[in-house]
């Protein structure tokens, strides 16, 4: 484990989670963001959770990472 560089403390993370998730429990989501937020800027990361999804993605998941991609990223010409 090594140190997280200034520049990338500031980085954007969305990470999501369903809630059903037979392979990944949420449990493993939740320890995951704790450690993310204690690595870089916690203002800056997103854990979002859907209900009822399992170790796959949906619709509204979809929506959200492409919120977060317009959001955070440039257009591509």
């Amino acid at each position: 484990q090594g140190a997280v560089s200034a520049v990338n403390k500031e980085i954007p993370v969305l990470q999501c989670h369903g809630d059903c998730d037979p392979l990944v429990p949420l449990r493993f989501g939740s320890l995951t963001v704790e450690k993310l937020k204690s690595m870089i800027n916690p203002a800056n990361v997103t854990f979002r959770t859907y209900s009822g999804m399992m170790h796959s993605s949906s619709i509204e998941e979809m929506m959200d990472v492409k919120q977060f991609i317009d959001k955070h990223l440039p257009p591509v010409d």
